[in-house]
């Protein structure tokens, strides 16, 4: 059976992290020279360190700033890379498996409720990137599916309207990004649009055009729904910081992550008493397990439901 295809991101993210954990460290580490042991220093990569028993070049990355989940994914790499070498007899074995890694944090889900996330729509209505904020809170999309959206996936016109997802944009750095297929086939679909959703997309084809005519030749046609006022691809880090961060400041609302815009679409459903099968379609969920899972603290206000509705068919 054929290997899966690795896509470009996966390859660049590798190569970053072998980069990064690759690169000599500044420890102290004697060496010998014609078989002789010598006591000059020189640096050492984090893999030698790990032999030698000095502290985990991972312990490094965090205080440099890193995320844990960025470290661990740094340790996955390197810890696959040196399980190769090891196989070949390269190495005489794999020490990345003898460090310990930082423990993912998982970031407590915060979602608006109905009259909160009312006040927000309200608040940027006229914003240049209201439409963003709409379609993100009516379709839970992620963030990286919006921002690779583009008009060709829209269909404004057809009597049940509705978008199709069939991309995601990734960044390597502030100035270079590219767009690739979702990862999973059930991330590939198709949502429909809410009447807001639809009035809001259709002022914001409206204002693009308009962006369109002002900015001329320095306009850069890639066809995104959402983007720059030249046409370029908007910088997902900015958005989801910043950006956001001051429509939520002016409608007095808890100070979310842009994320957190997908869970209170996916909260607000099931409150409602959407089908959790068809909330899990919606937000691309590979089984409607990880979507109960992921969403649990839903479930005691559908059994309360569930109960006076069974109240009202005995009664």
């Amino acid at each position: 059976m054929p290997d899966a295809p690795v896509t470009e991101h996966t390859v660049k993210t590798e190569r970053h992290s072998c980069f990064h954990l690759a690169a000599p460290i500044p420890r102290p580490l004697p060496f010998a020279r014609d078989g002789q042991p010598s006591t000059r220093i020189r640096a050492c990569s984090p893999g030698e360190a790990l032999a030698a028993g000095h502290t985990s070049p991972y312990a490094a990355k965090l205080e440099e700033g890193y995320a844990p989940g960025t470290v661990r994914q740094m340790q996955a790499v390197l810890r696959r890379a040196l399980g190769e070498a090891a196989r070949l007899g390269l190495v005489p074995r794999n020490v990345a498996t003898l460090v310990k890694v930082p423990r993912p944090i998982r970031h407590e889900m915060q979602v608006l409720s109905s009259d909160e996330a009312r006040i927000l729509l309200v608040t940027v209505e006229g914003d240049r990137l209201e439409a963003l904020y709409v379609v993100a809170l009516t379709t839970g999309m992620r963030l990286g599916e919006l921002l690779a959206l583009r008009w060709t996936d829209v269909d404004l016109h057809a009597r049940a309207p509705a978008l199709h997802v069939r991309a995601t944009l990734r960044y390597i750095n502030a100035d270079t990004y590219f767009f690739e297929p979702p990862k999973t086939p059930q991330s590939r679909r198709r949502i429909g649009l809410s009447s807001t959703a639809l009035e809001a997309l259709r002022a914001h084809r409206t204002r693009q055009l308009e962006e369109r005519l002002a900015a001329g030749a320095a306009w850069r046609d890639e066809d995104l729904v959402f983007c720059t006022p030249f046409g370029g691809a908007l910088c997902g880090n900015h958005l989801s910081g910043r950006d956001f961060q001051a429509p939520l400041r002016r409608a007095g609302v808890p100070r979310i992550r842009f994320h957190d815009l997908r869970h209170t679409c996916a909260t607000l459903l099931l409150r409602r008493g959407i089908h959790p099968k068809v909330v899990s379609e919606l937000l691309g969920h590979s089984t409607v397990t990880m979507t109960l899972d992921r969403y649990s603290h839903v479930l005691p206000d559908m059994q309360q439901a569930a109960m006076e509705a069974m109240g009202g068919i005995l009664s």
